[in-house]
């Protein structure tokens, strides 16, 4: 945990710009996996970590604006449970270390919330995404479960989006140390990675540098020889000489901010010829995105620009033609790069994404429909304190190529017969981490090896 004074301040802020009504802030439960004392590892909500830092499932917290009282409902710990687990701190010495001076039982929650509804007061909630704090909710504020989405306050939503996604300078310490773990993950796997392995024993390894450090995954790892698939979490192939191998990894802090780092490099010693260009066509891109990045622009600005160089290095590549601004305007390019360039990080690899990416990364303003743009989760002006991923890739997607080919989509934009010469070529990313400063952009973290000779040297192996 940050110092409780980080905890105090943030609720404060959160408090008088909500003004009035009762704000619920729940916690998460355990999950079992197939019964209730075999569970996945326990992850705290994001927004009940960012305002109260408490990392102990069972809770619910209450921050009541009208009669400034802020309260954390729990149950203790039993004589049973504790012959088990050993001594536990209770409640009120766990939410004394965020600041909050009251604690009480669970059951006493469903007493402060239906006086408040006697009272016509407003009840401020996000919107759940686990199915135990849908029923808690269903039950607290007698609603269907279709009304849940509809009936969470937009503007506690949007508060807290206002807050979290401005990093504070304790916060960038955090998120740069998840980053660093991240870089010594994919470090690790380039070491390793031989003909003959399989893509679960480099998995292993990855995560092995994560545990090792005491800290978590950010999210699961995907670690493959089918770059084509964005996320593909299958690890059963075994790697020979000629794959290309795409790693996309991060760790979490124990305070659970996020690292995000991807990487692309070959199986063998070195890239074939094919794979050499777009390899560098993919480092183009990725730093045509960078070169934009300051405050005040707009992050749509970084995609487009990854979208252009792509689309122009495939025209001299052959596999596009015509017009390269039209192609790009009417999303022909999208054929080798369907998702968006980054998304935002802190708390969550992809930050907030359980309140709305229209609210986290537009704004509220509507998002694109158009195949391709309507994957970027972030587009709106970048301010001092914004964390973000820059991940532009290229991917030969073959069921992608088919369909349109088969039917008759941007002729005049694709050489078809050039683009089907790639169709088992697979995918490369590469991904690093970035934090918006009052003057400008810095990389977060270590450097991680990106070039091809950069990873020749952590390999050993020179040219």
């Amino acid at each position: 945990m940050f110092d409780k004074k980080t905890y105090i301040q943030r609720r404060k802020v959160l408090n008088e710009k909500i003004g009035t009504g009762l704000i619920l802030l729940l916690g998460n439960e355990e999950s079992p996996m197939n019964y209730a004392d075999n569970g996945y590892h326990f992850r705290q909500d994001s927004s009940f970590l960012y305002y109260f830092g408490i990392d102990f499932p069972g809770l619910v917290g209450v921050i009541d604006v009208d009669n400034q009282r802020q309260i954390i409902f729990g149950n203790d710990y039993t004589i049973d449970d504790i012959v088990w687990m050993g001594s536990q701190p209770t409640i009120a010495e766990r939410v004394s270390s965020g600041g909050i001076d009251e604690s009480l039982p669970l059951d006493e929650l469903s007493k402060i919330v239906f006086t408040a509804q006697q009272k016509g007061r407003e009840i401020h909630f996000l919107p759940p995404y686990r199915p135990e704090n849908k029923l808690k909710l269903q039950q607290l504020l007698t609603l269907q479960p279709d009304e849940l989405s509809a009936k969470s306050s937009l503007k506690l939503i949007r508060t807290v989006v206002s807050q979290r996604e401005i990093k504070s300078s304790e916060e960038i310490i955090e998120i740069e140390h998840g980053v660093n773990l991240s870089v010594d993950m994919h470090v690790a796997a380039m070491q390793l990675i031989r003909p003959g392995m399989t893509e679960a024993q480099i998995a292993a390894r990855v995560y092995e540098i994560t545990l090792a450090a005491n800290c978590e995954l950010s999210f699961p790892i995907i670690a493959t020889i089918n770059g084509q698939t964005l996320h593909n979490h299958y690890h059963g192939n075994v790697l020979k000489r000629g794959d290309l191998f795409l790693l996309d990894a991060g760790a979490e802090t124990r305070m659970h901010y996020a690292g995000d780092l991807s990487s692309t490099f070959p199986v063998d010693v070195t890239l074939n010829n094919q794979q050499k260009v777009v390899y560098e066509m993919s480092l183009k891109a990725h730093q045509a995105a960078i070169d934009q990045l300051a405050p005040g622009v707009p992050f749509l600005q970084a995609h487009m620009a990854a979208c252009y160089s792509i689309a122009a290095s495939m025209k001299e590549l052959g596999l596009m033609k015509g017009n390269i601004e039209d192609a790009v305007e009417q999303g022909a390019h999208a054929l080798f790069f369907p998702c968006g360039t980054g998304h935002m990080m802190g708390l969550d690899v992809h930050d907030m994404e359980d309140l709305g990416e229209v609210w986290v990364g537009y704004d509220g303003k509507p998002k694109s429909t158009q195949f391709g743009l309507k994957s970027l989760r972030l587009a709106k002006t970048l301010k001092p304190g914004h964390v973000f991923t820059i991940e532009p890739g290229i991917y030969f997607i073959p069921e992608l190529m088919d369909k349109w080919q088969s039917e008759g989509l941007f002729n005049e934009y694709i050489n078809w017969t050039e683009v089907q010469k790639y169709r088992n070529f697979g995918g490369i990313r590469n991904e690093e981490d970035f934090t918006i400063t009052q003057t400008g952009v810095q990389r977060l973290g270590k450097m991680k090896p990106k070039t091809e000779d950069e990873i020749d040297i952590v390999r050993n192996y020179q040219r």
